[in-house]
């Protein structure tokens, strides 16, 4: 996502909503990496205010409060359907990811299927690269290379990275790839971009390339989610779950 989503748009899920089109069980299991920014607290509620009301499970991985836990990351995020990372500064997170292991990881959870989605900053990882504004300016980043191609956020936004992102993929500090505004969202399967979509009107993307060519894509706008609780929860599982608190 370029941008949007519960962080950026806690008045209209529909880029959250579509994310849970996307799973295939009944009772998927969610997580949320907002290590970008620092583990915010306002962040985890708005995460758990978005998706504990639907029939996921949710889970949260704060890697600035390890201290004190016995947890298996691999164990944790290899169990997960979705895992969604929040924005922030790209560079940080990288970094952190990678003294924990977990950019290797999140590589092994895509290549078994797990549905890997973010904004901002968790949605440029991904890709080979991106423009981060973690020093301040923007810049070019690398990513984890999971996607081939680069991509720039906010380009209504912070229309400031786009002209950054161009001149990078003209130089080939970038490879080719995609600018997106706030709202838009981008599916790739199989590492080939196969839908575009937005939670608002007007919001668009476009296929950047290094001779300058720039084509926008086709976006489809997502019904605006009314009722946050597009998967609401079937009886059987609200009464096992209601079992388990009482019994915890």
């Amino acid at each position: 996502m370029g941008g949007g989503g519960f962080t950026m748009e806690p008045g209209n899920p529909a880029l959250d909503h579509f994310l849970l089109t996307l799973l295939e069980r009944r009772e998927p299991r969610l997580l949320f990496l907002p290590t970008a920014s620092g583990d915010p607290q306002e962040q985890v509620q708005r995460f758990h205010a978005c998706y504990d009301g639907t029939a996921g499970t949710t889970t949260v991985l704060s890697l600035f409060r390890l201290h004190g836990q016995d947890l298996d990351l691999e164990e944790l995020v290899l169990a997960q359907d979705l895992v969604y990372v929040g924005g922030g500064s790209m560079r940080n997170m990288l970094a952190i990811w990678r003294e924990h292991g977990l950019d290797r990881i999140l590589r092994t959870a895509y290549e078994r299927g797990t549905v890997l989605a973010g904004l901002s900053a968790g949605a440029m990882c991904w890709f080979a690269g991106g423009v981060t504004k973690s020093g301040g300016a923007p810049a070019p980043v690398r990513g984890l290379g999971l996607l081939e191609g680069s991509l720039s956020v906010h380009r209504d936004g912070e229309p400031d990275r786009l002209p950054v992102y161009r001149e990078a993929v003209r130089r080939g500090e970038l490879p080719p790839g995609w600018a997106a505004d706030d709202g838009v969202g981008l599916l790739f399967e199989d590492e080939t971009l196969v839908r575009a979509v937005s939670s608002r009107p007007g919001a668009g993307a476009a296929r950047i390339e290094a001779d300058g060519t720039e084509t926008e894509l086709d976006v489809v706008e997502l019904p605006r989610a009314t009722d946050r609780r597009l998967r609401p929860v079937p009886h059987d599982i609200a009464e096992f779950r209601a079992l388990r608190r009482a019994r915890g």
